[in-house]
């Protein structure tokens, strides 16, 4: 009662000069709001800075980070070679580029024909939808002419002129595009043989970087396990991908789709975009089946098709392949694919995901961002803990 009544009793200042004596004994540091505050100022200038340079220099930051993702990814097929085969890292690394390169090659050759016939009948597509939006069209009319009697009852007034500005053409866009394309896949190519040839160089060279040996172990453990991740998402992913794009081309030849093996590689590739990819693939194959069936009742089986084959895909053969390991956040995944489509586009799209996994595993590692690393993830266990126990009560 007397210890009660004498806290009670107690000056305020008093107080907090205890307090602070107590906080300066135990050797812990006073943070206050003033020295937070300039601190995440400046992290987010910098974060700002970041985001408007990867905007501004994508068209050399996107084969950069392309080779560096798959040099990652195919790493340890160069250590392997190199371990059972004795294979040198420059002949491995060559032998992997020429193969990718060759295997563009043939893909395109063999969808080339099939997609200048669907390119070539683009306008019968485009006269499809236009007469099922007919109906639509005529009702907004109406209201447009509705608007104009109003404002005609008012007064006479002078219309102004309409200005039609003229965009230019798909083939126009695709010829002013195609040399840029080339560039970019020719030095991210070129950049991922040196990545290979280079073999263990990389960790070497981030062993001497970091000034202690505990900081060496962190930054090697950071390291390989993001490269077993992204290799493990990027074989397991392509796979899934590849034998959903075969089911998908195989059931709308079933139903009569024209051009199948174009959209079978389709959706191969859209898959790789996460909820985004895989609503433009039903879109572009209710497009030409509206054409070719005529009718919207027709059409609508292609689409149920291709829903059907990624829902089973996406809801219970993509996480029981791939394990509760690598699931991530819905959430998180859908902001990553429309942050990086704004940064980089389409292409931006592809790389969300396999980015994230490394943003997660790095996370995983670091105690100050293992909150961050916790919300990518899909799983309640925190990330990056789950060989530790958990601490049992008294």
């Amino acid at each position: 009662m007397d210890g009660y009544e004498g806290g009670k009793g107690a000056r305020p200042g008093a107080v907090s000069a205890k307090v602070s004596e107590a906080v300066a004994q135990s050797g812990e540091e006073t943070i206050t709001p003033a020295a937070v505050a300039p601190r995440w100022a400046i992290i987010g200038i910098f974060l700002m800075l970041l985001v408007g340079a990867l905007y501004f220099t994508a068209s050399f930051v996107l084969p950069v980070v392309f080779a560096l993702l798959f040099a990652l990814v195919l790493s340890p097929v160069v250590r392997v070679a190199r371990r059972r085969l004795r294979l040198p890292e420059p002949l491995t690394a060559g032998i992997l580029v020429v193969g990718a390169c060759l295997a563009l090659l043939f893909g395109f050759y063999l969808l080339s024909g099939p997609v200048a016939d669907i390119v070539n009948n683009a306008p019968r597509y485009v006269a499809a939808i236009d007469e099922q939006l007919q109906p639509i069209r005529t009702r907004l009319e109406r209201l447009a002419e509705a608007q104009r009697t109003m404002v005609a009852t008012g007064g006479p007034q002078d219309a102004p002129e309409p200005v039609v500005v003229e965009s230019p053409g798909l083939v126009d866009s695709a010829t002013t595009l195609l040399p840029e394309l080339l560039a970019g896949v020719a030095f991210a190519l070129i950049f991922l043989y040196f990545l290979l040839a280079s073999g263990n160089l990389f960790y070497a060279k981030l062993v001497h970087a970091m000034p202690r040996l505990s900081d060496k172990k962190l930054a090697l453990t950071i390291a390989g396990d993001i490269e077993r991740e992204l290799s493990r998402y990027f074989f397991t992913i392509t796979m899934i991908n590849v034998a959903l794009g075969v089911v998908i081309g195989s059931a709308l030849w079933f139903v009569g789709m024209p051009t199948p093996v174009v959209f079978g590689a389709l959706a191969t590739l859209v898959n790789f975009i996460p909820y985004l990819g895989p609503l433009a693939g039903m879109i572009l194959v209710g497009i030409v089946a509206l054409a070719e069936f005529g009718s919207l009742g027709e059409a609508l089986l292609p689409v149920l098709v291709y829903f059907a084959c990624t829902s089973i895909e996406g809801q219970f053969l993509t996480p029981m392949i791939v394990g509760r390991r690598l699931e991530m956040n819905a959430a998180a995944v859908f902001l990553s694919v429309a942050f990086w489509g704004y940064v980089w586009g389409v292409v931006g799209m592809f790389l969300a995901v396999p980015v994230m996994v490394a943003v997660k595993v790095f996370a995983s590692h670091v105690e100050a961002l293992r909150p961050f690393g916790d919300f990518l993830s899909a799983t309640d266990r925190p990330a990056g803990r789950d060989a530790s126990p958990e601490p049992s009560e008294a």
